[in-house]
C-alpha cells in the first residue's frame, strides 16, 4: 500500500509538472526562449554554475552542523557525497527514494539515531534556507520601486526581524538541542542564498539583462520558496509559472523571465546529476576522530 501511494503521489507530481510546463509554453514563444538561451554568454553561465556549486557546498556544511548536534560527526567530505546523492534523488528519482528520506534512512541505519531527531534536523535545515529566502525577498522588495508596492514597503522591513524571532522561538521551544548552532546555521543560510543570488545575477548578465535586475532577483527568491512545496517533480513547472506570473506582475519580459528559470534549472540539473556516481558507488560514511 505504501509503494502504491508513492507511485500515485509521483504520478500526480509528474502530471502537475507536465501541465504547468505545457501551460507556460502555450503562453510564450518557445522559439524566442531558444533564441534567448542560445545567445547567452557562456562565460557568465559558467560563473553562475560555480556560484551555484558554492551555495551547495555551504548548504552541505550547514546540514552537517545539524548532524553534529545529534552526535553524528560526519566528515565534511562524507557529508558532501551524501548531499550530492540527495540532490540526484530529489531531482531525478523522487518516486523512488527521496534525497532527504535516503539520508535519514542511512544515518538511522549507521548511527542508530532516533528517527524523530533525524527528521527534525532535516526539516530545520530546509526551514533555515526558507527563512533566508524570505528575508532576502523582503529586503529587496523594501527597496523595489514599483507602483504595486507603493505605501507598503514598511511591511517588508518589519517582516524581517519578526521572521527571525519566530524561527528562533520555534527552535527554542521544540528543538532546543540545536539552539546552540542557531546563529551559525543562520549565517550559513545567509551565505547559501547570497551565493545563489550571485548565481542568478550572472545568469541575468549572461542573458544581457541590464535593467530591472532587482525585480528578477525577487522573482527568483519567491520561485525558490514555491519550488519547495512538494506539488511538482523537483519544482519543475512551479518555478517557471512563478517566473511567468512574477514577470507579468512586475511588468517584465515574460519570455526572458522564463528563460532565466530554464537556465537556472539546467545548471541545477547538471550539478545534481553528478550525484549519480554515488548511486552506483556506495558511500562510506566516515566520522571525525575524537580524542579519548
Amino acid at each position: 500500500m505504501v509503494k502504491l501511494n508513492k507511485k500515485v503521489t509521483t504520478g500526480l507530481k509528474v502530471l502537475i509538472s507536465i501541465i504547468l510546463i505545457y501551460f507556460i509554453f502555450t503562453k510564450i514563444d518557445v522559439g524566442e526562449i531558444k533564441g534567448i538561451l542560445f545567445k547567452s554568454n557562456f562565460l557568465y553561465v559558467a560563473i553562475a554554475a560555480l556560484f551555484f556549486i558554492l551555495s551547495k557546498v555551504i548548504a552541505a556544511v550547514r546540514l552537517n552542523l545539524y548532524f553534529h548536534q545529534l552526535k553524528v560527526l560526519l566528515t565534511h567530505v562524507s557529508n558532501f557525497k551524501l548531499y550530492l546523492l540527495g540532490m540526484f534523488y530529489n531531482l531525478f528519482l523522487p518516486g523512488g527514494i527521496g534525497g532527504d528520506a535516503y539520508k535519514g534512512y542511512l544515518l538511522k541505519k549507521t548511527f542508530n539515531v532516533p528517527t524523530k531527531k533525524i527528521v527534525s534536523v532535516l526539516v530545520l535545515d530546509r526551514l533555515s534556507g526558507l527563512l533566508l529566502l524570505f528575508i532576502y525577498a523582503c529586503g529587496l522588495l523594501a527597496f523595489l520601486e514599483k507602483e504595486i508596492l507603493n505605501g507598503i514597503h514598511w511591511i517588508f522591513i518589519l517582516a524581517i526581524p519578526i521572521s527571525i524571532i519566530v524561527f528562533w522561538l520555534l527552535n527554542k521551544k521544540y528543538f532546543s538541542y540545536v539552539l546552540p548552532i542557531f546563529w551559525k546555521t543562520t549565517l550559513l543560510s545567509t551565505m547559501v542564498q547570497l551565493a545563489q543570488l550571485v548565481s542568478i545575477w550572472y545568469i541575468l548578465l549572461a542573458l544581457r539583462i541590464e535593467y530591472d535586475q532587482i525585480a528578477y532577483l525577487i522573482i527568483f527568491l519567491i520561485s525558490s520558496i514555491v519550488a519547495v512545496v512538494p506539488l511538482t517533480l523537483g519544482g519543475i513547472g512551479s518555478r517557471e509559472v512563478t517566473f511567468f506570473y512574477g514577470a507579468e506582475l512586475l511588468n517584465l519580459d515574460q519570455s526572458i523571465s522564463v528563460g532565466v528559470s530554464v537556465l537556472f534549472f539546467l545548471i541545477t540539473a547538471l550539478v545534481s546529476f553528478v550525484g549519480i556516481w554515488y548511486h552506483f558507488k556506495k558511500i562510506k560514511l566516515e566520522v571525525f576522530k575524537t580524542s579519548t
